[in-house]
Formats: structure tokens, C-alpha cells, sequence
């Protein structure tokens, strides 16, 4: 059984990455293992479709089981109807029939209310983690594009000098 580790912590490991990344000499740039941020990456991007997987299995959960209380509440409708068409015949037996329908009716119709209103609860839950670790990816993603806009507006103050700076040996990987 693999465990999951939530996106949060995922961002979390690879801002540690980029931020414990050995620091260029009088340059806001870092030198980062570029297989291991892209790895990290990688395994962000499965644990970011993942979650977007299971959001879509909790809304169609969400769906089939209002699909299904529906067609209980309808068998009920249809089941206290017979039974009223049933005990007509005398009117003290078609007045206790008729409130026996109408609780059977308030009871399917609370019952239908009920789990509609369980299930809005739990994919709601389940959408507004979903929607917060999407935030903090976008949040992420936005912060490593600014990054690397700093970075190009640097060379381009620089010019062509900047692209002549080399680093030493053993710090080129």
C-alpha cells in the first residue's frame, strides 16, 4: 500500500528545495538539482490529478446517490398512491389512507431533503480542500513565474556580460 502525502506537504518539500539551494555569489539565483525539482514537480503534478480523480468520483458518488433517493421518494409516492386507491372504497378507511399517504409522502420528501442535504455537505467539504490546495499550487506556480521573471530582468540589465560569468567547476551541476 503506498502512502499518500497530501499536495501541501508536496509544496512544502519543494520550497524547502528551493529554498535551502545553495545561493549564486551577488545574485538572488540558486542552484538546485534540476532531476530533483523536476521530480518533485512530477510527483505534484500526479497528486494535484489525483485529487482532481477523486473530486470527480465524490461529485458522481454525490449524483448517483441523489439519482437514488429520488427513485426511493418516487417508489414511496407511488406505493402510498396504490394504497389510497386501495382503501376508497370506505370513507373512514380512505381518510386514514389519505393521512397515511401524506406522512409516507413528508416522510420520503424529508428523508429525499435530508440526503440531499448530507451529500451537498460532504462534496462541499471535499470541494473546498480541493479548491485550497489548488490555491496554494496556483499560489506556488505564480511565485516560481516571478522568480524567473526577476531572473530574466536581471540578464537583460546585464546583457551579453552576464551570459560570459561562469561558474566554477564544481558548482556547474
Amino acid at each position: 500500500m503506498q502512502v499518500q502525502v497530501p499536495v501541501t506537504d508536496r509544496l512544502a518539500a519543494l520550497r524547502r528545495t528551493v529554498e535551502e539551494a545553495r545561493a549564486m555569489p551577488m545574485s538572488a539565483s540558486a542552484v538546485v538539482n534540476r532531476t530533483d525539482v523536476l521530480g518533485m514537480l512530477d510527483d505534484l503534478e500526479r497528486a494535484v490529478v489525483e485529487a482532481s480523480t477523486e473530486s470527480d468520483r465524490v461529485l458522481a458518488q454525490r449524483d448517483a446517490m441523489i439519482a437514488d433517493a429520488e427513485v426511493r421518494a418516487d417508489q414511496i409516492v407511488k406505493d402510498a398512491n396504490f394504497e389510497r386507491d386501495r382503501l376508497v372504497s370506505d370513507t373512514e378507511v380512505y381518510r386514514v389512507a389519505q393521512r397515511q399517504a401524506e406522512a409516507l409522502l413528508a416522510d420520503a420528501q424529508t428523508e429525499a431533503s435530508e440526503l440531499r442535504k448530507e451529500t451537498d455537505d460532504y462534496v462541499d467539504s471535499m470541494l473546498a480542500n480541493f479548491e485550497i490546495t489548488l490555491e496554494r499550487t496556483m499560489e506556488a506556480v505564480r511565485r516560481g513565474r516571478d522568480r524567473l521573471a526577476g531572473r530574466s530582468a536581471l540578464r537583460s540589465l546585464g546583457g551579453d556580460d552576464v551570459d560570459a560569468i561562469r561558474l566554477p567547476a564544481h558548482l556547474e551541476d
